[in-house]
């Protein structure tokens, strides 16, 4: 199979392959679109994949994810993505070197920062071979909390479309996922005085949300279909099923883990049984708002109030996917489509 007959191939711009041997760095990175601004952008993820096509349906599902975010958030840029193949417990800083090397081949087109399996310390060893990276210490740095304050507006837009409240007070949401978006959408949460259910197989890391949040741990097998009013996947992708989703009571679903429907068609499964799911690329987009602010001149207040705007944003959506009679899913994709004109 080629990359253009790949299920998940959008008519991506650019798809580069690359292999250190030095190193053993093998990474893909591809460029779905552009933007206005000639400047793609998005993490670099890295995870011991199966096989090479299941790095590949990744990495292009990710980075159109991406031209879907920043088109949505309003921003000048296109989508990219970096998939490392690999342990992250085992990447040295020749690997991230060599991978440095490799974003520097673009010249600028592509921005590299941190996702899943790396660090912003991490983005010091890549960029130190390119100038083409965000996330470093000192700079945006750690943008799960921005994150999980997009997140956190999202479940507030939900709510008011779903239930018809302007308050969490007393909603019971059950986070999958206690890492450090987990925990930065539990802190919101518990602020406007969610109720919150957690779960992590690490079990230091849902503790901490016990002890500091109020949350109740409860296991994985029943995270997902807990009766509550918010299921915020912020773990591993494809957790929205054929086999998850009959046993969904929750009836809206947002959270910040990426590609969260196994399948397109998931979405469809979802508004079928009646549960409002927020896009993730929509619901998740703080982070990547937050490091496209950076620079000597980076004001964290204002872009946090851009990133409070994907509150706006979800309304649209709901609101066009009630006009068209489609999934908030579909809604979306057909915004964010017309927005980049493909």
């Amino acid at each position: 199979m080629t990359v253009f007959q790949a299920p998940d191939f959008d008519d991506h711009q650019e798809v580069r392959f690359f292999n250190d041997l030095e190193s053993g760095m093998r990474a893909i990175i591809a460029i779905h679109w552009q933007g206005a601004s000639n400047i793609s952008g998005g993490g670099v993820r890295m995870k011991p994949y199966l096989d090479e096509q299941a790095a590949v349906a990744d990495v292009l599902r990710l980075s159109r994810a991406m031209s879907y975010k920043f088109a949505l958030a309003g921003l000048p840029y296109g989508g990219g993505k970096t998939v490392i193949i690999g342990d992250p417990q085992q990447k040295t800083p020749e690997l991230l070197n060599a991978l440095g090397r490799a974003v520097e081949s673009f010249g600028g087109r592509y921005m590299a920062g941190p996702d899943v399996g790396t660090t912003s310390e991490d983005m010091v060893h890549i960029g130190a071979c390119t100038t083409h990276v965000r996330g470093r210490p000192g700079e945006s740095g750690d943008t799960s909390p921005a994150t999980g304050f997009g997140i956190y507006h999202a479940i507030r837009a939900a709510v008011r479309h779903k239930l018809g409240r302007d308050d969490l007070a007393g909603i019971k949401v059950a986070i999958q996922g206690c890492g450090a978006v987990g925990r930065a959408l539990g802190h919101y949460l518990h602020d406007a005085g969610a109720e919150l259910y957690v779960h992590d197989i690490d079990r230091q890391a849902m503790a901490a949300m016990v002890s500091d949040f109020g949350a109740v741990a409860v296991t994985g097998g029943e995270i997902l279909s807990l009766e509550v009013e918010v299921s915020a996947p912020c773990a591993l992708g494809a957790v929205l099923n054929d086999a998850s989703i009959p046993t969904i009571v929750a009836p809206i679903i947002c959270g910040g883990a990426n590609n969260q429907l196994a399948k397109e068609r998931h979405g469809e499964s979802l508004a079928d049984a009646g549960i409002l799911y927020v896009p993730d690329y929509v619901a998740n987009a703080g982070g990547a708002i937050s490091a496209t602010s950076e620079g000597p001149d980076f004001d964290r207040g204002e872009a946090f109030a851009t990133v409070a705007r994907i509150y706006d944003t979800c309304i649209k959506i709901f609101e066009r996917a009630d006009q068209d009679g489609v999934s908030s899913s579909r809604a979306a994709d057909r915004i964010a489509s017309d927005i980049i004109g493909r």
